[in-house]
């Protein structure tokens, strides 16, 4: 009898097709991977300049001999802080003059006292006169006693108002004998010594350098690529200098053809005083940084 065997057929075996979410999945790690290792469009690196934000010369409002600077070149000054003075001594007797002038109260005060005596005076008289017992030219005369110490009273109050007015003028004029920084920073020169004569020239030369300017002649090719707002790396010239922050805050709109650079400048915290102004530098744009409009 012959034996007939089945033999079962061995299939192979079905392979794991990826589903579509994994498809996409794979996708969106493939897409980031290559973002990581795409570089930017372009990158610039280029010399720069770092420079105060605001160089001030610091001049005298009116003319003078000078009679005291406190400061020396280098020295740091804050806003509001006294660094010049000039004589001033008839400006100080003015005001002490005005400020007795403004501060009378004897003739005002008389003619109070006189204005009060004059209406009461008055009363008594038309009193009389409504019983006979005065003639009409007696209150006439009340009348116009009263009305005198009235314009008398007037004319007191108005000259107290011209001496105040005249204290604040001469308060106003010995003020402009004093000069104070307008600024926080570093006095750069000074020009200018007690006794010598001020006559609308420079006294001293002031810098404000928190924060710093850092200044950039880019090659036109950056031309609309470069924006307000895009930060960038600053390194000072020097060995082992550090790297700070910027950010762009001007791009000329007009080009030097001579060149072909446009000029850019940044702002750069320096809150520590930490980097001087002067050197030369080199800087780093970062394409990424732009802030939105």
């Amino acid at each position: 009898m012959d034996m007939v065997m089945e033999v079962e057929e061995v299939r192979p075996a079905k392979r794991c097709l990826p589903t579509r979410l994994g498809v996409v999945s794979m996708l969106t790690v493939a897409a980031g991977l290559c973002a990581l290792t795409v570089p930017p469009a372009w990158a610039a690196e280029m010399a720069c300049v770092i420079k105060p934000y605001a160089e001030i010369s610091i001049g005298t409002p009116v003319e003078g001999l000078i009679e005291t600077v406190p400061v020396e070149r280098g020295d740091w000054v804050t806003k509001g802080q006294v660094i010049v003075t000039l004589e001033s001594s008839p400006e100080e007797a003015t005001v002490a003059l005005a400020k007795a002038k403004a501060e009378a109260e004897a003739v005002l005060k008389s003619s109070q006292v006189k204005i009060g005596f004059s209406s009461r005076k008055l009363e008594r008289a038309l009193d009389l006169f409504k019983t006979n017992s005065i003639a009409q030219h007696e209150v006439d005369e009340a009348q116009t006693e009263k009305a005198l110490a009235e314009m008398s009273y007037q004319e007191a109050s108005e000259n107290k108002r011209q001496a105040e007015l005249e204290l604040n003028r001469a308060v106003t004029a010995l003020r402009l004998h004093t000069i104070r920084s307008p600024i926080n920073g570093v006095v750069v020169d000074r020009l200018l010594s007690p006794g010598e004569l001020a006559r609308q020239t420079p006294v001293m030369k002031l810098a404000q350098i928190n924060p710093l300017r850092v200044e950039v002649f880019a090659p036109i090719s950056l031309l609309g690529k470069l924006k307000t707002g895009m930060r960038a790396d600053v390194r000072p010239e020097g060995k082992g200098q550090p790297v700070y922050q910027a950010k762009i805050v001007v791009v000329n709109r007009v080009v030097d053809s001579a060149s072909g650079t446009f000029g850019v400048r940044l702002e750069m915290p320096n809150p520590n005083n930490a980097i001087s102004a002067g050197l030369a530098c080199i800087v780093e744009f970062h394409p990424s940084s732009a802030e939105s409009p």
